[in-house]
């Protein structure tokens, strides 16, 4: 069978599994990564790996797959890292498990982000076959659990086996450009409070909308240009964002809402992360008098990834697709870095843009260029 057509059937097997990240609404009977990762175990184990499971939640386990070397002393350690999560389906327009081929794309939950990827890996080590032992790295897979949401699965691969490796190769959609440098997050909610009363008197309560609405308008204008200022700019990422994603406030039209919250997402800048986003945000409000108004509740602020562009594995990677890139979004590169002390990117076939989409697909040709790009880069070392 050719190595075109045999990436496909892996990536369709993959997609025809459900692994929706459970976190948050449950999707009854699509949600979990056990599955995807034992089928990706036993992949790597009939190649000749040493495949194990490492539970991070209860029945959402990390697969780890160790493949034979030959023990020449001073081989780079390498490990090739995508997400067995996707994102829900809820919404799609398609069947996302349907893993249909047509048009020259996969189309599924997952075929763009980031089972796609991971069919490529494996179909480029499946094609390297038993000389992965000879070649010039160590290589390990591991399938990462819960990418989408917190990121459990690569913050417990990185505490468990920091110093173990030298490179990390996580799988995402990147065009097989490296991506070696990544925005931070900070995810956060803004809620004021009111008196409810009835809609009829509003003049007897406190409205929290109304008490959110300057909030909302100075984030969105002095806020927004703070971020953006020329100090914090970055030559591959440009300028740290704001999105106000959510508001919500109020139960009924007839009543003064008591309570009003939004919801931030803060991308930012190496130079943004340094200054500290926290900090920043507590000044303005404090300028903007805002401090007494409104309450914050807040996940985890994410650092940003900065891994050398010019570090020997990233340039033979870049040289093996299509160079180097930055990225608006976060994936668990970071958390192999900061935790694990790993020098971490991000690469694979297809496009950001396709990704959590409602009919998501990836094109079979870009499949194959992605099992060309892992195999010439491990050939490469």
């Amino acid at each position: 069978m050719a190595m075109s057509s045999r990436v496909v059937r892996i990536l369709r097997d993959l997609i025809a599994i459900p692994s929706v990240n459970p976190d948050g609404e449950s999707e009854a009977g699509h949600a979990g990564e056990l599955e995807c990762a034992r089928y990706a175990g036993e992949f790597c184990r009939r190649l000749g790996a040493a495949v194990v499971y490492e539970e991070v939640l209860p029945g959402r386990p990390n697969v780890v797959a160790r493949f034979p070397s030959d023990g020449r002393a001073g081989k780079p350690r390498i490990l090739f890292a995508p997400h067995t999560d996707t994102v829900s389906v809820a919404g799609m327009v398609i069947d996302p498990f349907g893993a249909e081929l047509r048009d020259g794309r996969v189309w599924g939950r997952g075929a763009c982000d980031t089972k796609g990827t991971m069919a490529a890996m494996l179909a480029a080590l499946e094609e390297i076959g038993p000389a992965v032992a000879g070649l010039g790295a160590e290589v390990t897979f591991a399938g990462l659990m819960g990418e989408e949401t917190r990121q459990h699965g690569s913050r417990h691969f990185a505490r468990e086996h920091a110093g173990e490796y030298d490179f990390a190769v996580v799988g995402e959609p990147t065009g097989c450009r490296a991506v070696h440098t990544h925005k931070g997050s900070w995810w956060l909610r803004l809620r004021t409070s009111g008196v409810a009363v009835h809609g009829s008197t509003p003049e007897r309560g406190v409205n929290a909308v109304t008490k959110m609405l300057p909030v909302v308008a100075a984030l969105d204008g002095r806020f927004r240009e703070r971020l953006a200022a020329p100090e914090f700019r970055h030559e591959v990422l440009g300028d740290s964002t704001i999105n106000i994603g959510m508001i919500r406030g109020g139960t009924r039209t007839n009543i003064v809402p008591d309570e009003c919250t939004i919801w931030l997402d803060l991308r930012f800048t190496p130079a943004a992360h340094r200054y500290g986003v926290p900090r920043m945000l507590d000044e303005f409000l404090a300028e903007e008098g805002f401090s007494g108004l409104v309450t914050i509740d807040a996940d985890p602020c994410c650092a940003p990834l900065e891994t050398d562009a010019g570090h020997p594995l990233v340039r033979k990677l870049a040289a093996a697709g299509h160079g180097t890139a930055g990225a608006t979004w976060f994936c668990d590169a970071l958390w192999l870095a900061e935790i694990g002390g790993i020098p971490s990117v991000a690469a694979g076939p297809g496009d950001i843009a396709q990704a959590h989409t409602a009919d998501e697909w990836v094109g079979v040709a870009e499949l194959e260029e992605g099992v060309r790009f892992y195999r010439s880069f491990l050939e490469s070392v």
